[in-house]
């Protein structure tokens, strides 16, 4: 992305080729060429393997990890005697070559701290070393640890806020911020209990924004607990705020969330869940975006979350980016706003 380069940079590596043939007789060895090689803006991309050897052309609207948002050739700055780029390398020729191009691809409406962050598909080693420069630019929902999760639907049509469905569980990592989906089972820094959908109109400050989010947050906690006493079981109430920059491109909703009591800045980890078994069952996006599905077993690439390659400043909009404890708020039940 512009500026921020918020989101995730994804250094994917194709080591594989599948899926298309390519070239040669019937009878003889024909390469196999991997389907993101072909791939060209507004289609997108699916696979399970870490190397990204099964990737394949789906259909937008089934889940898929990559939308290609458009096409770089470097081989003007990178000839055939180039040497193979490091990662360092790597981002700055995502930057150079896929932050405006992912931007035009949605019309200028990318939401800068939205769930979609930019990343490229680059070359392998082997096929850098015959010439290939191509770079295919593109769109990721990422967790924290640059993993790719599961996204539906075109990245143009899409809510780009970045919330988390009602019963997500998000683990507390490393240097006091959040971290991936994960099992409620286990120590986790925040569960998700739902999303308040902010109306169209002009940008709510933040104080007013916390004004609203307060009370919408309690009554969608006491709906979510069945009226558990969370100040008994040493919880809170928080919730996110839409930075003016994201509200101007769309985002509207903001994620609900339980967490524990922090000690002083830090956040601490719980277990469990505060959902009440007997209540309804939950309402999850269409079909779920961004679910404690596990993502893939390695990520492909280092995220990018800000030129020091850590979470930006600020608010976030992600429930799984904040690098402080919330604020306790004055409003009741006891509640609290992230310090972002």
């Amino acid at each position: 992305m512009v500026g921020a380069f918020v989101g995730a940079f994804g250094l994917l590596m194709l080591s594989a080729f599948t899926s298309v043939l390519a070239g040669g007789p019937l009878g003889t060895k024909r390469e196999l060429v991997n389907a993101a090689y072909q791939a060209v803006a507004g289609e997108c991309l699916n696979w399970e393997k870490p190397d990204l050897s099964d990737a394949q052309k789906v259909d937008c609207t089934a889940a898929h990890k990559f939308e290609v948002s458009g096409t770089a050739d470097i081989t003007a700055a990178y000839p055939k005697e180039a040497p193979f780029p490091n990662g360092e390398a790597w981002e700055k020729i995502a930057q150079d070559n896929c932050a405006q191009a992912s931007t035009t691809y949605m019309a200028g409406k990318l939401d800068p701290k939205g769930k979609y962050g930019v990343s490229t598909l680059n070359p392998d080693e082997s096929r850098w070393s015959s010439g290939y420069r191509q770079l295919r630019c593109g769109l990721q929902v990422t967790a924290p640890s640059g993993a790719a999760l599961p996204s539906f639907g075109s990245a143009k049509t899409q809510d780009q806020s970045n919330v988390y469905d009602p019963g997500v569980c998000v683990a507390l990592a490393d240097n006091n911020t959040v971290g991936d989906p994960i099992e409620c089972a286990k120590p986790h820094a925040f569960e998700i209990v739902g999303v308040v959908q902010h109306p169209e109109g002009a940008f709510v400050a933040p104080e007013q924004q916390d004004t609203v989010m307060s009370e919408k947050c309690a009554a969608i906690a006491a709906e979510y607990t069945g009226g558990a006493d969370l100040k008994a079981k040493n919880l809170l109430i928080t919730w996110d705020t839409r930075a003016e920059e994201s509200w101007a491109v769309g985002s509207r909703k903001a994620n609900c969330k339980i967490g524990a009591v922090p000690q002083g800045e830090k956040l601490v980890a719980w277990e469990g869940t505060v959902r009440n078994p007997n209540g309804a069952p939950l309402t999850t996006a269409n079909p779920p975006q961004t679910t404690s599905v596990k993502a893939q077993a390695e990520p492909t690439g280092a995220p990018l979350h800000s030129e020091s390659g850590q979470p930006p400043s600020g608010e976030s909009g992600k429930p799984s980016d904040s690098g402080k404890p919330d604020k306790p708020s004055s409003s009741a039940p006891p509640s609290s706003t992230e310090n972002r």
